[in-house]
């Protein structure tokens, strides 16, 4: 035998045999028809998941909030615009309340799936760079109930987190059962994040882009764009033929800038927007570093983090939950000025803390709504401000509201188009679009100076994550 044929030999030992059957049929197809039919697939589970989840807060902060602190949080207009309770029926109970939510959320996710704590999304991100087959049902089945007491009990995060890893995690079961490539594998967990988010959001083409933007930090990835098109408009029309189709956000009319000039105050409000972005970033993540050094178990430390929370929200009701309920109120002239301006200015800051404390805590939800909420208050309070010594600052907050919601998180996400286009959708609105692109570029630049990120699990293009592969041994 020459040295060929014992070459042929070894390598066929070695050769993955080829699937049959339903996995030998889906692996003959072309890749835009695989990717076709994992998009539907994906899309669908992200439609029901993100209906699971939107139901189950809804309940966990119908009995945390309503029942037992005798408190209503505001909510928005695409989500019965309640104005909420005006003030605390019980003051007493509500950081008891945060507390118990973190100890349920604590005990929960650290003795059955400790993975699951956090924001979901960067595991997810982690997930598509390192081991897309490697996220546990299990983890996805403690993150939504940790989540929503998280969250419904009044901890600060938002709802995105769960989603994206319901669907990222039906991808990861997909590339399991189907033993899809790493190519494949990662294009449905890549989607599965991006349709989920979009879904819960109410912004199917956001979702989209989302899918492709997130995964690192200076590039896309062009593989999960279309197929993500796909999953994401089935995610939402399954989500909206349920819980309706309308925008989060209601805003009757923008009244955009009608002065060149007024741009300035944008490009003033989009370099703030970058400074707070990478302070939301580097206070999240200086939270976490201090917890893991608490000297008692992880199990209790997100009861900690609530029992904080809890506090400050007797101050500022503002940090409790979601937040979007005080976007929809920031959004209007009238409640804006009702707030006193030293409370308003510190607004954005407080929402940074009480989310560092509630999921850098080890509690569950996600990074990604609160840091809209903060970029919100961030926008309302330089327009409260500016209206001060700025006769030619516009009547209504709407402009700066929606601009700071896409700056301060567009920027510290590292993903700005999708992030501007999921704020536009969310808001029905693209009126303040030319000063928003002027804002969020400049505050991405801010961001990209201190090379920060909200979501430390991406890479920085894919050149880095093809010199990962080779430096494992895998082609790619």
């Amino acid at each position: 035998m020459d040295v060929g044929q014992r070459g042929e030999r070894s390598m066929s030992r070695h050769r993955k045999p080829r699937p049959t059957g339903l996995k030998g049929r889906f692996h003959s197809y072309p890749t835009t028809t695989r990717h076709l039919i994992l998009a539907v697939m994906v899309g669908v589970v992200a439609g029901l998941g993100a209906i699971l989840f939107y139901e189950a807060l809804l309940l966990s902060t119908h009995l945390f909030l309503h029942v037992l602190a005798g408190y209503d949080v505001p909510t928005p207009a695409g989500e019965g615009n309640s104005a909420g309770s005006a003030h605390y029926l019980r003051a007493w109970v509500i950081p008891l309340v945060v507390a118990l939510g973190g100890i349920i959320s604590g005990f929960i996710v650290f003795t059955w799936a400790p993975e699951a704590e956090g924001h979901g999304t960067d595991a997810a991100i982690s997930a598509i760079h390192h081991n897309p087959r490697g996220i546990r049902l299990r983890a996805v089945i403690v993150k939504i109930v940790a989540s929503a007491v998280t969250i419904g009990s009044g901890g600060s995060g938002g709802r995105e987190g769960p989603t994206a890893q319901i669907s990222a995690g039906f991808g990861s079961l997909l590339a399991r059962v189907l033993d899809l490539s790493e190519e494949d594998a990662r294009v449905a967990v890549s989607i599965g994040v991006g349709s989920g988010i979009g879904a819960i959001f109410s912004s199917p083409l956001g979702g989209a882009i989302l899918a492709s933007e997130i995964i690192y930090r200076d590039d896309f990835e062009p593989q999960a764009l279309l197929p993500g098109f796909v999953a994401s408009a089935i995610a939402f029309v399954i989500f909206g033929s349920a819980l309706g189709f309308e925008p989060i956000f209601s805003i009757p009319s923008i009244q955009v800038f009608d002065s060149p000039m007024q741009l300035v105050y944008f490009a003033v409000l989009g370099l703030i927007a970058g400074f707070i972005g990478v302070l939301y970033s580097k206070s999240f993540y200086g939270v976490i570093a201090v917890n893991r050094r608490l000297p008692f178990t992880r199990k209790l430390r997100p009861a900690l983090g609530g029992l904080l929370v809890g506090l400050i929200a007797l101050a500022a009701p503002e940090v409790l939950g979601t937040g979007y309920g005080w976007v929809q109120k920031a959004l209007s002239a009238s409640a804006v000025d009702s707030i006193p301006l030293a409370v308003l200015l510190l607004l954005p800051f407080l929402r940074i803390i009480a989310t560092s404390f509630s999921i850098g805590s080890g509690g569950s939800g996600g990074v990604f709504g609160p840091g809209m909420v903060i970029g919100a208050f961030t926008g309302a309070a330089v327009w409260r401000l500016g209206g001060l010594f700025l006769p030619s600052m516009p009547h209504s907050p709407a402009s700066f509201v929606v601009v700071g919601m896409m700056a301060v998180f567009g920027a510290i996400s590292r993903a700005p188009i999708a992030v501007m286009v999921m704020v536009i959708e969310m808001t029905g609105n693209l009126d303040a679009l030319t000063p928003a692109i002027l804002a969020v570029a400049i505050a991405t630049y801010v961001v990209r100076s201190f090379d920060e990120s909200i979501y430390e699990a991406q890479l920085h293009n894919r050149a880095e994550f093809l010199a990962l592969r080779k430096g494992k041994g895998l082609a790619y």
